[in-house]
């Protein structure tokens, strides 16, 4: 994506990385499973769920590199509201599914409220599972150890992604802020642990 448009929806605080000469952005659909607590059981209800989070690529004024959420959507509202009041990250309630279908994962959410921001396709592995190498652009897009969202910050640490080639077809992806061009670069993993610290203010 041209970094200016990204520019204009991040704060000056954080800079825009570029892989390639462009900026990224990404959209992530996954499923959370067990969350809880540190020291706690995971708590009926909350702790699985979708979710599906739209993303650029960013360093903080530190230099570290980093995500910053345009957007967090969850299938439970309940974990949507948590994400919003703990993380400061723009998150929603949505509808949202992820089946398998004819060798496929069919992919969807609509965001509660807000008729148009729809995500909608499916994908599935096309090859060999891989360690992104140093200096990738998947290296780029995955290996990244914090987060940035309004005015703070948290640290996450999750082992190296084991990723898999992905043939995928969207339908729709008006969940993002911008409107989207091109043959997307998609890959998916089976499962990634992480682990998420508290927020903390974003240090100038």
């Amino acid at each position: 994506m041209p970094i200016a448009d990204v520019r204009a929806r991040v704060p000056d605080e954080v800079e825009i990385e570029e892989h390639d000469g462009s900026a990224w952005l990404g959209i992530v659909f996954f499923r959370v499973r067990a969350l809880r607590a540190r020291g706690a059981l995971p708590v009926p209800g909350i702790s699985s769920f979708l979710q599906l989070n739209v993303r650029t690529y960013v360093r903080g004024p530190d230099g570290l590199p980093g995500v910053w959420f345009f957007s967090i959507d969850a299938s439970n509202r309940l974990a949507a509201l948590g994400v919003r009041r703990i993380y400061h990250v723009p998150a929603f309630h949505a509808r949202m599914a992820l089946e398998p279908a004819g060798g496929w994962y069919e992919a969807e959410c609509v965001r509660v409220g807000e008729p148009g921001r729809v995500f909608s396709g499916r994908y599935r592995a096309a090859g060999e599972s891989f360690h992104a190498e140093p200096g990738s652009l998947e290296w780029f897009l995955t290996e990244r150890y914090r987060l940035f969202a309004a005015d703070a910050r948290a640290e996450i640490h999750h082992d190296r992604w084991l990723l898999s080639p992905t043939e995928a077809e969207i339908e729709l992806a008006s969940i993002a802020p911008f409107a989207l061009s091109g043959a997307p670069h998609c890959h998916c993993a089976f499962r990634q642990d992480a682990l998420i610290w508290p927020p903390e203010p974003i240090a100038s």
